[in-house]
């Protein structure tokens, strides 16, 4: 062990005679490790607010989206899809509609966002039919043999809404099986009401030309399923159909309205979008994921940013802490310090002795805080500790994400702020002339 290692290691292995010093020593290393603590669970839970929010995100939206700038839709977007699944990054693609409808069974109504979808399509670019928890969506699957053996352009008839006739039970239940299937959100479920067979009105807000005027056009679906993606906006307003069940409720014909693709890299997404864009010509724009979720990812950043001040307030207390406990030292070690000085011990010696010290206090608070921090982050994270009110905030519970970066972030602040508490007492230490200090021994 090095000589001022040594020396200031001792110094803070305080004597009875000196336990204020050394309470205030233990109050330093205790400050640092809940500071250091604090920050790294502080930053886990930011990091793990916005992991799941993207895993979420990502998981139930596609990464890069196609649609036509004027005009009603994609018409000729078979081929389309095909030469543009041909790009460099793209995994997948799919086509889809989206329309805003309103959902209602009896008295209860929801409006929603109705997403035509081909089943074999859309999970590979989103995992948000993988999260049917209740029914299943096999009822959309099977439909969809259907329509490509008849060429994928044609619609099912919709049979008009009409009253069953009361003696014939079993014409109820073929007339309900002959309806489109349409899978609900968890939330909107529960507050419309529905469940699995349940039978629900979507009526289209464009509406159809009658004798009588325009007036809303409405088909009656059967709940084949509902999911739970986890993610309010989701559960609350979307729910799924068949896309020629969707292109016949809004009379679209064989148009859809945007074409959602999969890449390799998320983060390459604008740039991918650019060349699908040159790629689909003139007439087409693209928007992706960060555009799309521009504003929140930045609040989560500025989040992060004002987080890691405020909590490393505390540090900053703990480091003053350090000052107080290394100036009261020099100042009982003043004779000692004389004494090593007469001996021929260096001035830049003396320093490096109670820098030393708050290096220590530095280290062994920011080791403690450290394995406290990752513990409870990792406790909260896999026990769901802390719930939350998914209408709020997305999700229902606190995530905890502790990464080794934030770690060493955290611990590079905390032992350096150490180290600048340190300057003042070194430097009056290295100031004490031995025979001032020892003049009247």
């Amino acid at each position: 062990m090095r000589f001022e290692l040594f020396i200031a290691s001792r110094y803070l292995r305080a004597k009875r005679k000196q336990a204020v010093i050394g309470v205030i020593t233990g109050l330093s290393i205790a400050g640092v490790a809940a500071g250091v603590a604090s920050l790294v669970i502080a930053l886990a839970i930011n990091n793990g607010f916005r992991q799941d929010l993207q895993d979420r995100l990502l998981g139930s939206t596609s990464h890069v989206n196609l649609l036509r700038t004027m005009g009603d839709g994609i018409r000729d977007w078979r081929p389309l899809m095909e030469r543009l699944q041909k790009q460099p990054h793209v995994i997948a693609a799919a086509p889809d509609i989206y329309e805003q409808v309103l959902i209602s069974i009896g008295s209860r109504a929801r409006g929603a966002v109705l997403k035509g979808i081909i089943p074999q399509d859309e999970r590979k670019v989103s995992d948000l039919l993988d999260s049917v928890k209740q029914g299943s969506a096999k009822a959309l699957e099977e439909q969809t043999a259907d329509q490509a053996s008849a060429g994928g352009g044609a619609r099912p008839t919709q049979t008009p809404p009409t009253r069953p006739d009361s003696d014939s039970l079993d014409a109820v239940g073929q007339r309900q099986a002959s309806m489109p299937p349409i899978i609900l959100g968890k939330e909107m479920a529960d507050e419309l009401g529905a469940k699995v067979g349940s039978i629900v009105l979507v009526t289209s807000p464009q509406g159809e030309l009658t004798p009588f005027g325009m007036v809303p056009k409405y088909v009656r679906f059967r709940v084949a399923g509902i999911f739970d993606s986890g993610f309010y906006d989701y559960d609350s307003s979307w729910a799924f159909t068949r896309l020629s069940d969707a292109q016949h409720l809004f009379a679209l014909g064989d148009v859809i309205q945007i074409i959602e693709f999969k890449i390799d890299d998320i983060y390459k997404a604008r740039e991918v979008g650019n060349k699908l864009e040159d790629a689909a010509g003139p007439g087409f724009m693209t928007t992706n994921w960060m555009e799309q979720n521009k504003p929140l990812f930045h609040a989560l950043r500025l989040e992060r940013l004002v987080t890691f001040i405020t909590v490393g307030l505390i540090v900053f207390v703990a480091a003053l802490n350090i000052l107080i406990s290394l100036t009261m030292m020099v100042m009982e070690k003043t004779r000692d310090i004389a004494v090593l000085m007469s001996m021929g011990t260096r001035k830049a010696q003396v320093r490096k002795i109670f820098i030393a010290q708050g290096a220590l206090i530095g280290v062994v608070g920011t080791a403690i805080g450290l394995v406290l921090g990752y513990v409870l982050s990792w406790m909260g994270g896999h026990y769901h500790a802390f719930a939350l009110a998914p209408e709020v905030y997305s999700i229902d519970y606190v995530p905890f994400a502790p990464r080794i970066m934030d770690g060493i972030l955290v611990a590079v602040v905390a032992v350096g702020t150490s180290l600048v508490a340190t300057i003042y007492p070194s430097w009056s230490a290295a100031r004490i002339l031995p025979a001032e200090a020892l003049r009247y021994e």
